[in-house]
């Protein structure tokens, strides 16, 4: 029996076990949310395609699954763009079908046409353009098999409008799944063992442990491998919840916004074992002196990431779970601690100032980890609340952190938490978003409104775009262009017309509030006005000095934070004066 192309979309989705779409309809999909009505699939309706992009990321990212989302031709396949781009850096599984004008317009520029698959092509894994509705189904097949397999990222799989109409046969026969490597071939026999004796020999070794390693879900393996052969944990962004923050071994973020410490034990460490990373600019800084002198063992799903950036010692291409198993397998145990006693006495360095106001987004955020599940799922925007959150949220390795780590885009963390929400109804979901970054997305809170989700909206909310303006203070001579906002909506009543809840607070002395907002049922919007001009500090890269800055502003250095950074005797503000003022 033939069915209609739209029809075989849906039966093939049902087969992979999508139980939830999001999208927007339109001319060119209409006979694709037709077959949708018939179906068991629930649909999210977005209010904006980047949005339900995104929604579809914080199902993908919290499954490890992926999840599919819908779109028209012309504009609402080109508003997917940001956040397929955003997928391909982050490594998630995602994929857009959207519709395209019938073949016959194809090349007219008749209304609402574009060539989505060219433009998609840079920014997404794979690309399929249907040309007859006999290609539908093996497309999806490979389409799912593609998105997941190896190091996952997103596909698009572009319809004309026609072939959703026509009709051919569907045989329900899922692609065969792909051949997985061994983790014990012979391939692989020899790299495990160099870098087996790479570690025992190892009297300062550091792992740094990379968004790979949470896809992997190798989060409690990494724990006990640490744990058992004494080595300490530092973690890029996207792998700040691949590790207990408050753990003994635990190093925290390094890079730009990490603590001095993180920096210097990466500095003086003679071996470095690299997890699922990528080795982002934020994190390494100048190539010339992150990891100088160590040793370096990269393992990583993903070989084009090899000697990228830099020549590792030992490259092991494996799932990062596989490859921690193995290398179990020939390690000698010791416990390094003189290595560990060194590590400690950094650590204490680091102490924060104590006089940090009761409205400081570091207080805030402590307070809001007290209270809620250690499972909860974390979400964040971009801009200073995201490293507030990197550098003070006490990650518990049982926590999800969703934030745009590579692309770095504003408005992720609403659409996100909404797909994390749907994936997960019974765990606790909180998002942190600055002003700035919440109104690229905030239609999508009619959205949040539609399924009353249980997610916590934190709103740091200091009337700028704070990291440019901080950057601007810091770098730029003060010169602060268009980065502070000339008017600011009223966020409770914007949240209140939106049928939310919402909470506003100026003074956080009586937490009562707070915690009651935090626990509440559904979704409540809780608007934080924080002190404007208050800067994320460090900003700092591993270096010669550890006083690197930002590498596009070579001649613009500034200590550590917790050094002096005015003479004193001169009646300037000592370094931890200025860090008090700032945290």
């Amino acid at each position: 029996m033939k069915i209609s192309g739209a029809e075989i979309v849906i039966k093939c989705l049902e087969q992979k076990g999508i139980e939830t779409v999001t999208g927007i309809p339109g001319g060119s999909n209409l006979k694709l949310y037709d077959e949708l009505h018939k179906s068991s699939i629930k649909h999210i309706l977005s209010r904006h395609e980047q949005g339900a992009a995104f929604i579809a990321q914080g199902m993908a990212r919290t499954t490890g699954k992926p999840a599919v989302c819908f779109a028209t031709s012309g504009p609402g396949a080109t508003n997917l763009i940001t956040a397929m781009a955003d997928a391909k850096l982050d490594s998630v599984p995602i994929i857009a079908i959207t519709g395209q004008v019938s073949r016959g317009l194809i090349g007219t520029d008749a209304f609402q046409e574009v060539d989505i698959v060219s433009i998609a092509s840079p920014v997404t894994k794979e690309t399929f353009f249907i040309e007859k509705v006999e290609d539908i189904e093996p497309a999806l097949n490979k389409a799912f098999s593609c998105a997941a397999e190896g190091r996952p990222g997103p596909v698009l799989i572009d319809i004309p409008r026609d072939l959703l109409n026509e009709t051919a046969r569907y045989s329900g026969t899922a692609a065969e799944p792909g051949t997985e490597t061994s983790e014990t071939s012979q391939e692989l026999t020899a790299p495990f063992g160099k870098a087996s004796e790479m570690i025992n020999s190892s009297i300062r070794p550091v792992i740094y442990a990379g968004g790979g390693t949470i896809h992997s879900g190798a989060q409690e393996h990494l724990r006990l491998f640490a744990e058992k052969y004494s080595i300490p944990v530092a973690t890029s962004l996207m792998g700040l919840a691949a590790f207990p923050r408050k753990h003994d071994l635990s190093l925290g973020l390094i890079g730009m916004h990490g603590n001095k410490s993180t920096n210097t034990i990466l500095e003086e460490a003679d071996l470095v074992l690299c997890l699922g990373t990528r080795f982002g600019d934020r994190t390494t800084g100048p190539k010339e002196t992150f990891m100088k002198g160590a040793g370096i063992i990269h393992i990583d799903i993903d070989r084009k990431e090899f000697g990228k950036l830099f020549a590792p010692d030992v490259a092991i291409e494996c799932d990062i779970k596989k490859a921690l198993k193995q290398l179990d397998t020939s390690m000698e145990t010791w416990d390094r601690h003189e290595w560990l006693n060194r590590i400690n006495s950094l650590k204490k360095t680091d102490t924060a100032p104590l006089n940090r106001t009761l409205n400081h987004p570091a207080t805030i955020i402590e307070r809001i980890a007290s209270v809620i599940d250690e499972d909860a799922i974390i979400t964040t925007d971009v801009g200073q609340h995201q490293m507030w959150v990197a550098t003070k949220f006490p990650f518990t390795g049982k926590n999800r952190l969703l934030t745009s780590g590579g692309l770095g885009t504003m408005g992720f963390g609403l659409p996100a938490a909404i797909g994390a929400a749907i994936e997960n109804p019974t765990k606790e979901v909180v998002c942190f978003s600055g002003d700035g970054s919440i109104l690229m997305n905030i239609q999508e809170l009619a959205t949040l409104a539609d399924h009353n989700l249980n997610i916590k909206i934190i709103l740091f909310n200091n009337r700028e775009l704070g990291l440019v303006r901080q950057q601007q203070e810091l770098f730029y001579n003060q010169h602060y262009s268009a980065s502070k906002f000339i008017t600011s909506p009223d966020f409770n009543a914007l949240a209140r017309s939106f049928g939310i809840n919402s909470a506003e607070y100026d003074d956080l002395k009586n937490c009562d509030d707070l915690y009651m907002a935090l626990k509440k049922n559904g979704t409540v919007l809780i608007n934080c006005n924080i002190t404007e001009s208050i800067n994320v500090l460090p900003m700092t890269y591993p270096g010669k000095e550890n006083s690197q800055m930002i590498t596009e502003i070579p001649d613009i250095t500034i200590p550590h934070p917790f050094g002096k950074i005015k003479d004193n005797e001169s009646g300037g503000d000592t370094g931890e004066q200025l860090i008090e003022q700032a945290l």
